[in-house]
C-alpha cells in the first residue's frame, strides 16, 4: 500500500490559483479571438416553411366479411365501420356456405384463399361482417391535388376513395444547416442566417471538451463541473430512453394501444391489440419500485431475482454459442486449405496450423495434473506467450478505440468549432 505521506500531491496555494486563473484568461481571450475571426462555432442555417393538409373520405354503404383478427379489420373498425354479424369457419363446408350467402365483393377471393391456407392448417377463424360508412383521414403537402387512391387489403380493394380537405392545415419550418466553408457572400445568396441556438450548443460542446482535457493538468473544478455534466446527462438520457422503449414501447403498446397510438405513435400497426400476458411485467415493474419505499423494498426482491434468472438464461445460451461452441467450431478446420481455383494456399494452411498450435499449447498451461516439466513444462510456456500475445492483441484493440474517440474530438474542436478544416 502506497504512504501517503510520501505520495505527491498537487499543491493548491495561492501560486496554483494565480496560474489557473492566467489560463483561463488566456482562454477567454483565445475563444473571443476564435470568435470574431475564424467564426469558430457559428451555424448558418436556411429555413424554409412546410405545410402539410389534412383530407378525409368516406367509405360508404360498406359491406364484406373479414378475419376478426386482421389488422385493416380493427382499423375500420376504428373509422367508423360497424360489426353487424359473427361467424366462425372451422370446416371448408362452413366456408362454402359463407360464400354461397354473400357476394363476391361481400367476400372476395383474396379472403376466401386467405381463410382456405388457415383451414388447411386446423385452424379455426372468426368472421365479422362490417356494414356502415367507415372515414379515413390522411395529410398531403399543402397545394397537391389529391388523387383518387385505393384501400387495399390482403391483395383486393374495397372501393375508391375521393378524398376531401378537412381545412386542418399544419406548418413548420425546416431548417438546413449551410456547410462550413462558405463565404459570407455564399451565405448571404443562400439566404442563411446565423442560428444562435446551434451556435450556442457548438460553444458548449466545445468547452466542456476541453474541461474534461484539463484533467490532463490535474483534478480541478472545471474538469470536475464537466464530469457532473456528463453524468448528469447521460443518467437523465438513460432513464427518458428506457421510459420510451421499455414501459411506452414494449408494455403500453400491448395494455393499451389506442391510448399509445393517440398519445406518441400515430402511425403504430393495427396489429397490436390488449394482450393481458402484459399484466405480468407490469405488475414486476410496480413491484421492483417499491424498492424506493422506506419499508417495502424487500418487495422488488421478487422481481429483480426474475429479471437476474432469466437474464442469466438467455446469456448463458448465447455466451455457451459464441463463447464456447463458436471458438471449438473454429479450431476444427482443414489444415490443408485450398482457394477458389482448388489449389493449395498457404497463407490459410499457415492460420490453420497457428490455431491449432496455439491451442494445444494454452489447453497444456491449464492442465494441471501433471507438473510443468520437461516438454510439457515448455508447452505450457509457449501457451503463456500466445495468452499474453492474446491479451495485448486486447489492449490494444481497447487503446486504438479509446484513440479513436480522443481523434474524434479532436475532429470536432478543428473542423465543427474552429472551421480550420
Amino acid at each position: 500500500m502506497t504512504d501517503q505521506a510520501h505520495t505527491p500531491v498537487p499543491k493548491s496555494g495561492s501560486g496554483a490559483m494565480i496560474g489557473w486563473t492566467a489560463v483561463v484568461i488566456l482562454m477567454v481571450i483565445g475563444m473571443v479571438v476564435a470568435f470574431f475571426l475564424l467564426n469558430a462555432g457559428k451555424v448558418y442555417v436556411v429555413s424554409s416553411e412546410q405545410s402539410y393538409t389534412e383530407y378525409e373520405s368516406d367509405l360508404a354503404s360498406m359491406d364484406i366479411w373479414l378475419p376478426a383478427d386482421l389488422e385493416q379489420t380493427r382499423q375500420l373498425i376504428h373509422e367508423g365501420a360497424i360489426v353487424d354479424e359473427h361467424q366462425i369457419i372451422s370446416t371448408d363446408a362452413d366456408l362454402k356456405s359463407l360464400v354461397d350467402n354473400a357476394s363476391e365483393a361481400s367476400c372476395p377471393a383474396a379472403i376466401r384463399a386467405e381463410i382456405g391456407k388457415e383451414l388447411s392448417k386446423g385452424k379455426s377463424i372468426k368472421m365479422v361482417r362490417l356494414t356502415g360508412t367507415a372515414t379515413r383521414t390522411t395529410w398531403l403537402p399543402t397545394g397537391e391535388d389529391a388523387a383518387d387512391s385505393e384501400l387495399p387489403a390482403l391483395g383486393m380493394s374495397l372501393g375508391t376513395l375521393q378524398w376531401t380537405a378537412t381545412g386542418e392545415v399544419s406548418t413548420w419550418e425546416v431548417t438546413k444547416e449551410l456547410p462550413n466553408h462558405l463565404t459570407a457572400e455564399q451565405r448571404k445568396a443562400e439566404g442563411g442566417s446565423l442560428s444562435t441556438s446551434r451556435t450556442i450548443g457548438i460553444w458548449l460542446a466545445a468547452i466542456l471538451t476541453l474541461a474534461i482535457m484539463s484533467f490532463l493538468f490535474g483534478d480541478n473544478v472545471f474538469y470536475k463541473t464537466a464530469e457532473a455534466i456528463l453524468v448528469g446527462s447521460s443518467a437523465g438520457y438513460a432513464m427518458a430512453y428506457a421510459f420510451y422503449t421499455g414501459i411506452v414501447d414494449q408494455l403500453m403498446v400491448n395494455l393499451f394501444p389506442n391510448l399509445v397510438r393517440e398519445w406518441t405513435s400515430p402511425g403504430l400497426p393495427w396489429s397490436f391489440e390488449w394482450d393481458w400476458v402484459y399484466v405480468i411485467p407490469a405488475i414486476l415493474a410496480v413491484m421492483l419500485v417499491c424498492r424506493l419505499l422506506p419499508k417495502g423494498g424487500w418487495i422488488a426482491r421478487w422481481p429483480l431475482a426474475f429479471i437476474i434468472g432469466a437474464t442469466a438464461g438467455f446469456r448463458l445460451t448465447s455466451h455457451l454459442e459464441s463463447d464456447f461452441l463458436l471458438q471449438i467450431k473454429q479450431t476444427i478446420t482443414t489444415l490443408w486449405a485450398e482457394n477458389a481455383n482448388g489449389q493449395f494456399d498457404f497463407w490459410g494452411s499457415t492460420g490453420a496450423v497457428v490455431i491449432l498450435v496455439g491451442v494445444l499449447l494454452c489447453l497444456v498451461y491449464f492442465f494441471f495434473s501433471l507438473e510443468h516439466k520437461g516438454a510439457v513444462g515448455k508447452a505450457a510456456r509457449g501457451g503463456i506467450f500466445v495468452l499474453m500475445i492474446t491479451f495485448g492483441a486486447a489492449f490494444g484493440l481497447t487503446v486504438m478505440g479509446r484513440i479513436t474517440l480522443l481523434t474524434e474530438r479532436f475532429d470536432f474542436l478543428f473542423k465543427e468549432w474552429l472551421h480550420l478544416m
